[in-house]
């Protein structure tokens, strides 16, 4: 059975029409699946808890069981309730956010078994500096489980909001445009080990973690 065409949300890249992004916030309340544009480049988001939308991410994109998706997350806060982080490792990392990085790190029990990495019991989480994001992630009041939009085959990710809702109208529930967002993913840190590992150089500059 096909599914209704997404909505299309045009927010305000500065002032996130309150309107629109509570609407866009009860979509993903209720088992929707959005594009949204973050600080690196659009992104797929879900409800943490919303099984049938991270298979779809996982549909959408041909994602294997190895993919670490992302907690999207408001704040430091809401960051240390999903990872583990010491006090050297909170330093580092509060120096680089917000912005466009990807952290993997160990996760809590308050993270579903299905986003885990299968053997390494790892998660990626970030903060980003992005106002419509923030403003959604503000009026969800909790992390949006995401990966970035990606399709299988591409190289680039996508970057046009008109053109997201053309190509994906029927996979997602609504595409949220603000104007010009990032065009680079972000860029990858691997702390599960320790000790900081670049695992793809992004928007984020990697060289304050060589």
């Amino acid at each position: 059975m096909l599914r209704r065409m997404a909505r299309y949300f045009d927010v305000h890249p500065d002032n996130p029409q309150p309107r629109s992004i509570g609407q866009v916030v009860g979509i993903v309340r209720d088992g929707g699946l959005i594009a949204y544009p973050t600080d690196s480049c659009f992104a797929l988001g879900c409800q943490l808890g919303n099984k049938a939308g991270i298979d779809r991410i996982r549909q959408i994109r041909h994602l294997d069981d190895d993919h670490h998706f992302t907690l999207v997350c408001r704040d430091f806060a809401q960051l240390g309730q999903f990872v583990q982080i010491n006090n050297a490792l909170f330093r580092s990392l509060k120096a680089a956010t917000p912005g466009s990085y990807t952290f993997i790190l160990p996760a809590t029990k308050e993270v579903p078994r299905r986003l885990l990495h299968p053997k390494r019991k790892t998660v990626g989480v970030r903060i980003p500096a992005h106002t419509v994001t923030q403003a959604i992630l503000a009026e969800l009041g909790e992390p949006l489980v995401s990966s970035t939009l990606l399709l299988p085959g591409e190289t680039e990710p996508m970057t046009e909001g008109w053109s997201i809702k053309e190509t994906l109208d029927h996979a997602v529930d609504a595409v949220v445009d603000s104007g010009e967002c990032g065009t680079e993913p972000t860029t990858v840190i691997d702390f599960s080990q320790g000790e900081a590992e670049v695992v793809r150089r992004g928007a984020g500059d990697p060289t304050r973690f060589e």
